[in-house]
């Protein structure tokens, strides 16, 4: 099984954070996002190779992933023009046979992985209802239960099946072909060459494609959203509430993620709040948060924030959205 993860693009929504770091390494939950991704397929046995298509600042992600993942099998690819996912996929083609999952990296999805090593559909896509379909990817399914084709960005809402952007393919080297198909073809949307024109190609050549429904899907894409998932995964076992509880001169309200190595001191800490490592964080109150490698906070009183990693805030302030070695005081 080899995992292929695109992760090239700018992250310009999630700016300033993204200036100095690509989007997969911002923090949520006490670990980057590429960290839980990777942490999705600690089920799944047997995997050979794990490709990152990486873009700007993409020594980082290879620095991360060596120092916390050093036993994963890496290969880097580097997108230097965006011009969409099958692109992409197609950079990184080189060794692509036989099983392969591929996921974006801004997803994260609850799924259980052991059901694939006996799968017998040619590929499977995981896919959630949604009231509003139309910012998304969505699957068409026929009265057979296979799939019969993916639309980009529907113009209407009469199908909320929306691709949550992993997919497995048993053949990887069936997408690549249609994936060179496709680009030769020129079937692009806004200039960037989409996977689901490529996955059509594949289900009128007579691809069995099924789905698999989820129903946990957050999105790590913009601050409001991540703010959304750090919460989540604070509610359901990533914090370590019980060992920040016992540090003395601060109030731990849970769930908290506060890595070891934080000084925290006469602070209000929580609900919903993840401080990284080596922060200092003196006479504040914070909740609804996160708080990154470094930062330094003193007598701030802040809610659904993002703080950038080396940042230095003092003073009172409400809402912020600082990006790294930042600073900014109160007068």
């Amino acid at each position: 099984m080899k995992i292929v993860i695109p992760m090239a693009g700018f992250g310009t929504r999630l700016r300033p954070h993204t200036w100095s770091k690509p989007k997969p390494l911002v923090s949520v939950a006490g670990k980057p996002i590429i960290g839980h991704v990777l942490d999705m397929f600690s089920t799944l046995p047997d995997i050979d190779e794990v490709v990152f298509i990486v873009g700007y600042l993409g020594e980082q992600v290879e620095e991360y992933v060596s120092d916390i993942y050093p036993d994963i099998s890496a290969r880097y690819v580097v997108q230097e023009e965006m011009l969409g996912q099958s692109h992409a996929i197609w950079l990184a083609r080189e060794g692509l046979t036989g099983p392969m999952c591929m996921v974006f990296v801004d997803t994260l999805i609850e799924v259980d992985l052991l059901l694939l090593p006996s799968e017998k559909a040619g590929a499977v896509t995981w896919v959630k209802e949604v009231e509003d379909p139309r910012r998304f990817g969505v699957t068409e399914v026929g009265e057979d239960g296979w799939v019969r084709r993916l639309v980009e960005k529907p113009d209407d809402m009469s199908n909320n099946l929306a691709l949550a952007g992993f997919y497995y393919f048993e053949k990887a080297e069936d997408l690549i072909s249609a994936i060179e198909k496709q680009m030769e073809q020129g079937d692009q949307l806004g200039g960037e060459f989409y996977l689901a024109d490529a996955i059509n190609i594949m289900l009128k050549a007579g691809l069995k494609m099924r789905v698999e429904t989820v129903q946990v899907w957050k999105d790590c894409g913009k601050p409001d959203a991540l703010l959304e998932t750090n919460r989540y995964l604070l509610d359901n076992g990533r914090d370590n509430t019980a060992e920040a509880q016992l540090r003395d001169g601060t109030l731990i309200i849970p769930p908290v993620f506060i890595h070891p190595s934080a000084e925290i001191s006469q602070a209000v800490i929580g609900p919903h709040v993840s401080v990284g490592s080596g922060c200092v964080i003196l006479h504040s109150v914070i909740q609804d948060s996160i708080i990154e490698n470094e930062a330094y906070v003193e007598n701030a009183l802040l809610s659904e924030s993002l703080i950038g990693r080396g940042a230095r805030i003092t003073g009172r302030f409400k809402m912020l959205n600082i990006g790294d070695t930042s600073q900014v005081d109160a007068l």
